[in-house]
């Protein structure tokens, strides 16, 4: 299928090739759901804890005797009623360890790519570099292309440094190499701006 190219100024700059079964599948829904679930289980650190009542250091003796205080009974002093005492159903450490296959994962990227160009929020831009590294610079081709005031993410084939530090302080704005992102990259963002060069590497990470 054939989209619109725009260079950085915002013009339309003839058309270009974007593979079908990558860019123009029916979203899977539930593939995508469960990518997004697995990458957000991935990135918790799982180093939350709280001790338990058998955990808490002391509480070996009885506090008083079962009858005859006129008060209620207690067998430890680290009962969770207690002040110092344990903690019922608190957080434990550890992480719930989530897999998908890789069928099911490149689906879901699929999914994520042809969803945005079906809303008409995916664009195509010709290949440009940074001769310095100036902030307005970049800001202003994201004007140019009207995408300055939305969530962007932006795919280029390959780490460059200047691109980077020149767009990394723009709000709402993400930039990484084509070959680097997942599907909960793709939908966190609501535009995905794409460097022509980009489009094979993004095509051979579905060959991989």
């Amino acid at each position: 299928m054939q989209v619109d190219l725009y260079t950085q100024d915002g013009q339309i700059n003839g058309k270009v090739e974007l593979p079908e079964e990558v860019f123009a599948i029916e979203p899977n829904e539930h593939a995508m759901h469960m990518s997004v679930v697995t990458y957000l289980q991935h990135q918790r650190q799982g180093t939350r804890k709280t001790k338990t009542r058998a955990e808490v250091s002391g509480g070996g003796k009885k506090p008083w005797n079962q009858k005859g205080r006129g008060t209620a009974r207690s067998g430890s002093s680290r009962s969770p009623v207690w002040v110092g005492g344990g903690t019922v159903h608190g957080p434990k450490a550890g992480i719930r360890s989530i897999k998908i296959n890789k069928k099911l994962n490149r689906l879901a990227r699929k999914s994520a790519y042809s969803l945005r160009l079906k809303e008409e929020n995916l664009m195509i831009v010709d290949d440009f570099s940074m001769n310095e590294i100036k902030t307005k610079s970049f800001y202003n081709i994201l004007k140019n292309l009207k995408i300055n005031d939305s969530k962007t993410l932006v795919l280029i084939p390959e780490n460059n440094e200047k691109l980077y530090l020149s767009s990394r302080n723009i709000h709402n704005l993400s930039l990484h190499p084509a070959d680097k992102i997942s599907t909960y990259d793709i939908l966190s963002h609501k535009k995905i701006l794409i460097f022509k060069s980009s489009i094979e590497k993004i095509v051979n990470t579905f060959n991989n």
